[in-house]
């Protein structure tokens, strides 16, 4: 019964945040509906807002892992990392409504390099405007997004939202361009 309560909660929670970011956002940077994605990405963003955020962490670690998309970069929790085409580099864009939905690696220190071929070299950091500092890789700022709920998942891939394309990233530090082959993801 506490199950169903939940779960008509999260999804009347879901319906009108949808609703509102429908209303009041004229289209103008809420997330688009990836072409042919089974479910709209605003609704799984507004329920995931009902969720606690993976923005900060306290883990600096970047590793890579063998997906259905190749080898990718993961955070140390193995939660999948993205960039976003319209960053300059070592400068996020992303700010306001985005980092709601896709959350950039916060980090305390450097970034250490994790296994899977990650390069030590390629990591770094960049300042966001509020003085935080985000993790870089090739300096492409890194993100989590919101729409993944357990490692291996790869639902952001190739999502147009905000005015661009996010995308995984490779060992090499460029984007990855694989289409989403399912919305499991898994290692």
């Amino acid at each position: 019964m506490r199950t169903n309560t939940r779960r008509a909660t999260a999804m009347a929670v879901a319906l009108l945040c949808t609703a509102a970011v429908a209303g009041c956002s004229g289209g103008s940077g809420a997330p688009a509906k990836k072409s042919g994605a089974p479910e709209d990405l605003a609704a799984a963003s507004a329920a995931a807002s009902a969720r606690p955020s993976p923005s900060a962490t306290a883990v600096s670690k970047v590793s890579a892992r063998s997906t259905s998309l190749g080898k990718i970069l993961v955070d140390g929790e193995a939660r999948t990392l993205y960039l976003f085409e319209a960053d300059k580099r070592n400068k996020s864009t992303c700010t306001g409504d985005c980092v709601k939905i896709w959350p950039p690696l916060i980090v305390t220190g450097k970034p250490e390099a994790g296994t899977g071929g990650v390069k030590g070299n390629l990591l770094s950091t960049t300042t966001r405007d509020n003085g935080a500092k985000q993790a870089t890789y090739n300096g492409h700022p890194l993100y989590r997004f919101t729409g993944d709920h357990k490692p291996g998942d790869t639902n952001g891939q190739g999502d147009v939202s905000f005015h661009n394309t996010w995308y995984v990233l490779g060992t090499s530090g460029k984007k990855n361009t694989t289409p989403q082959q399912n919305t499991g993801g898994g290692y």
